[in-house]
């Protein structure tokens, strides 16, 4: 169901690129951070909301200072989660 609020566009969209990511298991630090939240207690959805915070400030970078996407930025920042990298 499509909501008309912008942001939830948004959130959908990135939610859509963490399952994409999930099931092609690219990039697998994506795939090991998910299973390492849950293992951690974590839920599902709080282990993609966590992650998708991950992805939001490579997002912001690329949109905000005309970057090219930091995958190895990416990697890291899953790897530390549940610490939001911001």
């Amino acid at each position: 169901m499509s909501s008309p609020y912008k942001g939830s566009r948004l959130r959908e969209s990135i939610f859509e690129v963490i399952e994409n990511q999930l099931r092609d298991n690219l990039p697998p630090e994506t795939r090991q951070a998910f299973d390492r939240l849950l293992r951690e207690g974590h839920s599902q959805s709080e282990a993609k909301r966590l992650i998708g915070c991950a992805l939001s400030v490579e997002i912001y970078d690329v949109l905000k200072n005309k970057r090219e996407f930091d995958p190895e930025r990416y990697r890291k920042n899953l790897g530390k989660l549940p610490q939001i990298p911001w």
